[in-house]
């Protein structure tokens, strides 16, 4: 067994800075984990990524497998030519200090479809 300590930082993905109503595994991921990197943490504790479940709760997840589609950034959709900006852009007008869930289901679903 390896006994080594090691730093990280604990950040759920939902509190990264994002134009789509909610931080993502995008563009803001990655300069998260380049940061960390950079200033020699190894580990990054997100705490529970799977779906939401009432209240907007990831620890009330109606599954324990299941990956949270809120999560999947619009970024490479959008350079794959998958969506369009008029197709993300009911999700550019939710606020971006804070996540408003009733909001942002339904619209990032339709994205997703």
């Amino acid at each position: 067994m390896d006994s080594r300590r090691v730093s990280g930082i604990l950040l759920h993905v939902t509190s990264l800075p994002s134009e789509y109503g909610v931080g993502d595994l995008g563009p803001a991921a990655y300069r998260f984990a380049d940061f960390l990197t950079r200033t020699n943490q190894r580990l990054w504790q997100m705490l529970p990524v799977g779906p939401i479940g009432p209240g907007a709760s990831p620890y009330s997840s109606p599954s324990t497998f299941a990956g949270n589609p809120l999560l999947i950034s619009p970024q490479p959709l959008i350079e794959n030519g998958l969506v369009t900006d008029e197709e993300l852009a009911p999700l550019a007008e939710l606020p971006n200090d804070h996540v408003d869930y009733a909001r942002l289901v339904p619209r990032k679903r339709k994205v997703l479809r």
